[in-house]
């Protein structure tokens, strides 16, 4: 390690903490200048290829995974804390996996079951966006999927949507109309008004 205000090779490591993280924080001091300097060490992790749904291979990022949850977390009480130890439990699950590559499709499940147990709203934004669905049934069936059971934690509460009803809208006939939605609201003057 080259101190940084000298360039000299030499230094002696003062103290060593391990982080909440799991990277090493060493406080050293340069032989020569006596600068004192820290460094912090993590693990070079060989995460795999993720394979995307049209074939591309393109290599695994933790920063995609952030970007996805903060969106899905938009607006909900939902720390940066809690969304930076998903990222890390999903990173972990990736790479005890042990193979060279992994479809892009069973990342996003395994998103969504991490989502499911953090906040019901930021799941279902992230499975509305990450699937393509025909309509609202395939929804419903999609959010309640069984394969989810397999990436979940049992202890943990989970979403339900089967005690839910969808409706569908009942068609008026052609000679009925509702005022409301055809005519464009207007304010009403007041009448107290001078």
């Amino acid at each position: 390690m080259k101190c940084p205000f000298c360039g000299h090779a030499d230094d002696r490591v003062l103290d060593t903490r391990v982080q909440k993280d799991g990277s090493i924080r060493r406080r050293r001091e340069c032989l020569e200048c006596k600068a004192r300097f820290s460094t912090v060490e993590t693990i070079m992790l060989a995460f795999p290829f993720i394979i995307k749904k049209d074939g591309r291979r393109e290599p695994y990022s933790k920063e995609k995974i952030l970007k996805g949850l903060q969106a899905a977390c938009q607006k909900r009480p939902v720390g940066l804390a809690q969304i930076d130890a998903v990222v890390e439990r999903i990173s972990a699950w990736v790479v005890n996996r042990g193979e060279s590559e992994i479809s892009s499709r069973l990342i996003g499940k395994k998103v969504m079951a991490e989502l499911k147990q953090l906040d019901d709203v930021a799941y279902i934004r992230f499975a509305s966006v990450y699937r393509t669905f025909k309509d609202v049934q395939e929804f419903v069936e999609t959010l309640e999927d069984a394969e989810l059971l397999d990436f979940v934690d049992a202890n943990n509460p989970q979403l339900s949507l089967t005690a839910m009803n969808f409706v569908e809208n009942e068609k008026k006939p052609n000679n009925e109309t509702d005022s409301k939605t055809t005519s464009p609201r207007t304010r009403t003057p007041n009448p107290l008004s001078n």
